[in-house]
């Protein structure tokens, strides 16, 4: 594959869209997904599902109930009726009457924090029976790991949710690993969106492209990364991944969080931020110039720098729907390979209520990619010595009739994307293919040199007669 010529060009930043309103999904979503979670039970052959959560691990629960358990463990037990059952701990009973799909609700003492009153403790067991788990029945524990399919009977589920799982339902051999039917890339449901689900992950993508745009547009020698992180985090929205300011050398003193360090000329700069639907991740250089750069990374540029733009640009312009995993993969491995780049991870991933959902892109991977799907832009070069480069952002793909259905139900939405790709086109010179919708303002915008707001690389036309 030729690759392009990139050179920094003077352009107009992209449009953001400051304000937008979150949006909030219809009833009749969220009794879908239920359909959806029952119609994939059937298929597999479970009567019954016990679904974890916790605040950091809540997201399959989130997908039926609408909200997670703050401060607690929970548990969601849904068979193949579509009838629910919440299991709660002291201070999420009052969650349950708001559940979107409502169900009964079921108190266990045990969930609570430690050292808050226990008194008329159930067992586990007890309340599992009592939320509907039948002895001698197939039943799926779903948690947030995918394991293979040969370990099936490995669970991420605390030990005494599992035990307690195995004694109702009659024993550990009527336990399977369920969490697929949930996020595994091939089948599970929460891959696929609809147009509601896009208009409500969409609104946080925006927020993450605009607040990281802001903090690009704040970068200045003497500024904290307290204060850039301060201008990541928007509107006390909660985020999907630790919010990132991290300049020079990172995790001095085991320090993960934006501290009292300033920025400096010639420094590292990572910034990231994450918000349901999306993540924007930006890491380059604190210069305005190449000669500002360190001298033992006086080439990061033409190095690092552009052959990681070329290969952002690359999975760009090859996403399309039926395009498998494989073949994005082996793309990337062919414009930036890893033996050269030392890139190790997936190079692309499903984006959901999580920054990673799951991923169909790995060596050899047969899945295709289908509409409905969202993905976040994740291809991280690592250099020995050289600081590393940064354009993560949140795309996705949306056939004729999901895009329809978006200008129709969601013109506002539909309006901001058709900008965006106007502006990746006509700025960038940047040819997506019909089906690639942009959720982030920001997709394909790299300022190397952070003290330049005003360059950014730029695909180079192509002479005449080449």
């Amino acid at each position: 594959m030729n690759r392009a010529r990139y050179a920094l060009e003077s352009i107009p930043s992209p449009p953001t869209f400051p304000g937008v309103a979150s949006h909030v999904m219809a009833d009749e979503t969220l009794h879908h997904r239920l359909a959806a979670i029952v119609q994939r039970m059937k298929q597999h052959q479970i009567a019954q599902l016990i679904i974890y959560a916790d605040k950091e691990h809540g997201s399959n629960f989130e997908y039926l109930a609408g909200f997670i358990p703050r401060f607690e463990e929970a548990l969601l037990v849904v068979n193949q009726q579509g009838e629910l059952a919440y299991i709660m701990g002291n201070e999420n009973l009052k969650l349950v009457p708001f559940a979107r799909n409502p169900g009964r609700c079921l108190h266990a003492a045990l969930f609570s924090l430690p050292n808050q009153p226990m008194s008329g403790e159930t067992s586990l067991s007890r309340l599992l029976s009592q939320a509907g788990i039948v002895a001698g029945t197939r039943t799926g524990l779903v948690g947030w790991k995918l394991f293979s399919r040969a370990q099936q009977t490995l669970f991420d589920l605390p030990q005494f949710i599992c035990a307690a799982a195995a004694d109702a339902a009659g024993g550990v051999s009527q336990l399977v690993n369920a969490t697929g039917l949930f996020i595994s890339p091939d089948e599970g449901a929460r891959c696929i969106n609809s147009a509601d689900e896009v208009a409500f992950y969409e609104a946080g993508a925006n927020r993450a492209s605009t607040a990281m745009l802001a903090a690009l547009n704040s970068v200045t020698a003497g500024v904290s990364e307290k204060h850039m992180g301060a201008r990541l985090n928007a509107a006390g929205q909660p985020n999907s991944v630790m919010t990132i300011a991290a300049t020079g050398d990172r995790f001095a003193k085991a320090q993960l969080y934006p501290s009292d360090k300033t920025i400096k000329v010639g420094d590292k700069l990572s910034l990231t931020v994450g918000y349901k639907g999306g993540l924007s991740s930006r890491a380059a250089y604190v210069v305005s110039q190449a000669s500002e750069l360190p001298c033992h990374v006086s080439d990061w540029l033409p190095r690092l720098a552009i052959p990681y733009y070329h290969a952002v640009v690359s999975w760009l312009e090859q996403l399309r729907i039926g395009i498998t995993g494989g073949e994005l993969y082996a793309l990337i491995e062919t414009v930036l390979p890893k033996a050269q780049y030392g890139w190790h991870l997936n190079p692309g991933h499903l984006v959901a209520d999580e920054e990673w959902l799951s991923s169909p892109i790995w060596p050899d991977s047969a899945i295709p990619l289908k509409s409905g799907m969202l993905l976040q832009i994740d291809i991280i070069p690592s250099v020995a010595g050289y600081g590393g480069c940064s354009i993560e952002d949140t795309v996705g793909l949306a056939d004729a009739a999901l895009r329809a259905q978006l200008a129709a139900e969601f013109p506002a939405v539909w309006q901001r994307m058709t900008e965006r790709k106007a502006w990746l086109s006509d700025v960038l010179r940047l040819k997506l293919a019909d089906e690639v919708i942009l959720l982030s303002n920001t997709v394909g915008y790299l300022r190397p040199f952070l003290l330049d707001q005003q360059r950014a690389l730029v695909r180079q036309p192509l002479s005449d007669g080449v």
